[in-house]
């Protein structure tokens, strides 16, 4: 999550070598790989894009910043409709509100496309799983669900929803980190709040929050390591 179309090395190489030592079975994305600002280039993320999709199979849900340029032509112009081309000309699975199915694995990815209303600084709409219902279907109640969703505030909807695993981004880990406190500030000006990075857990339910990978706007990070997540999922013994 949260690239912000930052490069680690030339051609993003030292983020490429960590992706494949990891060896995985799939990418999942959970949005921010770009940052919504007219003219500004997006090309770190392609290059990243196109290395990775070429050798292994990625699913992209949309943070606040892709959902911007795709619904706000009058501001970005022709940039979300280039990023969106770029994509699936990659063979990117693009999950707006959308979900697939993986019977190989036993799961279901499912990509929630929050508006607007939801990333507000103050007056912020709160989120209901019935909400989320009404946007996405119904979970998978015989297979694994995971969720991505890019705003980790509303951990309780996504888990009453029935997502057995979600995961998020978007607080960029709390900016500043605190050791036994944790996170400082999100990018909505929450103060100290518990889920800007790690590991949830409630009624069976688990969130993980990433601290991603790049920032923007508040080009910040103290005792905040950018942070590529990597998830392994078991059967019930």
């Amino acid at each position: 999550a949260d690239l912000h179309n930052k490069s680690y090395g030339k051609h993003n190489e030292k983020l490429l070598a960590a992706i494949k030592s990891s060896n995985p079975d799939l990418i999942l994305c959970a949005g921010d790989l770009i940052t919504s600002r007219s003219g500004k280039s997006m090309e770190h993320a392609k290059e990243l894009v196109r290395a990775i999709s070429a050798e292994y199979p990625f699913y992209y849900a949309n943070g606040n910043h892709e959902y911007r340029i795709y619904r706000e032509p009058q501001t970005y112009g022709k940039m979300g409709a280039s990023y969106r081309a770029f994509l699936k000309g990659n063979h990117v699975r693009i999950l707006e509100n959308g979900s697939v199915l993986l019977p190989e694995y036993g799961i279901r990815i499912t990509g929630l496309d929050l508006p607007r209303e939801y990333y507000q600084k103050l007056d912020r709409t709160k989120l209901e799983s019935k909400t989320i219902s009404r946007m996405v279907g119904h979970a998978d109640r015989n297979d694994f669900q995971v969720l991505l969703a890019h705003n980790p505030v509303f951990f309780d909807a996504y888990a009453g929803w029935g997502a057995d695993l979600t995961l998020c981004g978007h607080f960029h880990g709390g900016t500043i980190r605190i050791p036994g406190v944790g996170g400082v500030m999100t990018p909505q000006y929450q103060f100290f709040l518990p889920w800007c990075a790690g590991r949830f857990d409630a009624d069976g339910k688990t969130m993980i929050v990433s601290r991603g990978l790049g920032t923007h706007s508040i080009n910040v990070r103290l005792n905040d390591r950018p942070e590529l997540v990597c998830v392994t999922l078991r059967g019930k013994q």
